[in-house]
C-alpha cells in the first residue's frame, strides 16, 4: 500500500529536462567558481532544476504539483526518503548531504521549494510586493547559497538579495510571453497594465503597444534601483574568484536590462550575447585585486 502511494505521488518517471547550466541566462557555476565547490554548485542546481520542471509540467494538475514538491522538500529536511532509483527524489539527499557538509542551512533550498510552490498556485500578480516576495524565494537564496558557501559575511547579503530580485524579474521580462502562452503565469502587475488601458490579453499579441511598452519601462525602472544596491556587491566580497563571479553577474544583469529597455521583449526572445559576456568580464576585472 506505501509503495503504491509513493508512486502515485511521484509519478510513474523521473523528473527530467533538457536544459542544463550552459542553458542558462546567467552563469551557472562558471569557471570563475573555484573547482572546490563546483560540486556543491552543481547539485543545488540539479535539485533546482528537478523542481523547476515539476512545477513547469503541464501533464500535472496544481495539486499534484504540491504534493511533488512538498514531498521533495522533505526529503531534503530528512522527513521522509524517496523511492528507490528515482533521481529527482535523490537529487534532494544529495543536497541535503551537500548542505550539511558545508554547515549551511537546508532553507536555501527549501525556500525554493516554496518559490515553486507559489507558482503552482498562483498565475498572477497585483503589486509590485507581491513579486519582491516571490522573488524572496525563489531568486535570494540562490545568491546566499553561494556566498555562504563561500563563508562571505552577512554583509553581503543584502546586494545579493537585490543582485538576484533583478535578475528574476529581467528573467520574468524576458520570458514575458512564453511564459502566459504555455504556462497561463504573467508576473507583470495587472494594475500597472489596466492603468495604461492594455489588459494580459495584450502580452500575446506580435509586438508591445504603447502602453504595454511604459509597463515595462516602469518596471525597469524599479530593476534600476534594485540594481543600484546590487553594484555593491563585488566590493564587499572576500573570495576572489566568488568577487570576479558576482562582478560579471552584476554587469551582465545591467546590460540585459539595457537591451530589454531598448528592444521589445513581446516581439522577439530579447537575451545576452557572447560580446555582451566579454564586456562583462572585462568591467569585472577591475574587481581582480
Amino acid at each position: 500500500m506505501q509503495e503504491q502511494e509513493e508512486a502515485r505521488l511521484w509519478g510513474a518517471h523521473d523528473v527530467s529536462s533538457a536544459k542544463g547550466m550552459k542553458d542558462e541566462n546567467f552563469p551557472v557555476g562558471s569557471f570563475l567558481i573555484a573547482p572546490r565547490v563546483r560540486p556543491a554548485v552543481h547539485a543545488y542546481y540539479r535539485f533546482a532544476r528537478i523542481a523547476d520542471d515539476m512545477v513547469d509540467n503541464a501533464e500535472l494538475s496544481a495539486t499534484q504539483k504540491v504534493d511533488r514538491l512538498t514531498a521533495l522538500r522533505d526529503v531534503l529536511y530528512g522527513r521522509r526518503r524517496p523511492p528507490a532509483g528515482r533521481a529527482d527524489g535523490w537529487s534532494a539527499v544529495v543536497l541535503r548531504t551537500v548542505l550539511q557538509e558545508h554547515g549551511l542551512p537546508l532553507e536555501v533550498g527549501g525556500d525554493l521549494i516554496t518559490a515553486f510552490i507559489m507558482d503552482a498556485e498562483k498565475a498572477r500578480y497585483e503589486h509590485w510586493s507581491e513579486l519582491l516576495h516571490y522573488c524572496r524565494y525563489s531568486a535570494n537564496p540562490v545568491g546566499r547559497f553561494l556566498l555562504m558557501l563561500h563563508k562571505e559575511s552577512e554583509e553581503t547579503f543584502g546586494p545579493s538579495d537585490a543582485l538576484c530580485t533583478a535578475l528574476q524579474i529581467v528573467n520574468h521580462m524576458q520570458d514575458v510571453k512564453g511564459d502566459l502562452k504555455t504556462l497561463n503565469r504573467c508576473y507583470v502587475p495587472l494594475p500597472w497594465l489596466a492603468a495604461e488601458n492594455v489588459g494580459i490579453e495584450d502580452l500575446l499579441l506580435a509586438r508591445s503597444k504603447p502602453g504595454v511598452r511604459r509597463v515595462f519601462d516602469q518596471m525597469l525602472a524599479h530593476v534600476d534601483a534594485v540594481n543600484e544596491e546590487a553594484a555593491r556587491l563585488p566590493a564587499l566580497v572576500k573570495d576572489r574568484r566568488m568577487r570576479l563571479e558576482a562582478a560579471v553577474i552584476v554587469a551582465l544583469c545591467r546590460r540585459l536590462s539595457a537591451r530589454l529597455r531598448h528592444q521589445d521583449p513581446i516581439a522577439e526572445r530579447v537575451a545576452l550575447t557572447k560580446l555582451d559576456g566579454l564586456r562583462a568580464l572585462s568591467w569585472a576585472m577591475r574587481y581582480i585585486r
